[in-house]
């Protein structure tokens, strides 16, 4: 059977009400969500308190990493504190056997110009390049021979360099694909090719409805052939993160996977 969790909903500020819900709905994991305040690394490395609800509730986590993460930064401060945060995020793993970070690509200034756009990190494409092999290096020091999967996600269709960069990334044994099925669909599925042609690499779904360019919709409610996307999940044994942004969306959609025989 699929695993299905939940993410950190706006609408719920505490991580024990989080957790109830959670419970509540039947659900085996809770997705923390790095952009909040409340979930901040310092946060996260109160470890005791994290494992005190997870055996209560015997609940499971996985975690979002901030969505401004760029260890590419030019700014080596600043690529320096993405990178640092990320090391700790795998030591906070560690300790309450998250499975899963998840993880967006920056895609980092752009210049335009009077007849075209330049990204900055194709322009300088080495520097880009030279910063993931740092990464990919910390990030492998850090999770060591532990099972935890960093999982790059799609969003709204992969630049060439980043395609260059996720390549790169899937050659090391710590990273890992998150199939956005929402995103994907609206982006007319651009991404989906380098998600296929790695699909031995595909650890993590987010699953949500999508119609044209408007997405995270409660499931069944959108064009998504889902069906065909869970049978992806199944054969890749995947987690599933029920990526609605509301409650009520949430119980909606857990309702439409039971009325479906989806778990």
């Amino acid at each position: 059977m699929l695993q299905y969790g939940m993410p950190t909903l706006i609408e719920i500020d505490s991580l024990e009400d989080t957790i109830k819900l959670c419970k509540e709905l039947d659900l085996s994991f809770v997705e923390l969500n790095m952009n909040l305040p409340q979930y901040q690394i310092e946060q996260l490395e109160n470890i005791e308190y994290l494992k005190e609800l997870k055996e209560k509730y015997q609940i499971g986590f996985t975690i979002h990493l901030d969505e401004n993460l760029n260890v590419c930064d030019f700014n080596k401060a600043v690529a320096n504190a993405y990178s640092e945060t990320v090391y700790r995020a795998i030591q906070v793993a560690k300790q309450l056997n998250v499975p899963i970070l998840n993880m967006h690509m920056n895609h980092g200034v752009h210049f335009t110009l009077p007849d075209r756009k330049v990204q900055l990190f194709k322009q300088y494409f080495n520097d880009y390049m030279k910063s993931f092999e740092e990464f990919r290096a910390g990030c492998e020091k850090a999770i060591g021979d532990s099972d935890i999967k960093i999982c790059i996600e799609n969003t709204d269709g992969y630049k060439e360099y980043e395609v260059s960069a996720i390549e790169y990334l899937l050659k090391s044994h710590v990273f890992g694909l998150t199939w956005d099925i929402g995103h994907s669909n609206a982006v007319n599925n651009v991404d989906e090719k380098i998600i296929m042609d790695n699909k031995n690499k595909l650890y993590h779904f987010h699953i949500h409805d999508s119609l044209g360019k408007k997405d995270h919709m409660t499931l069944g409610t959108g064009e998504i052939n889902l069906n065909q996307r869970f049978q992806v999940a199944k054969e890749c044994n995947c987690r599933l993160v029920v990526e609605t942004k509301t409650v009520a969306a949430l119980k909606e959609s857990v309702s439409w996977l039971d009325k479906n025989g989806l778990r």
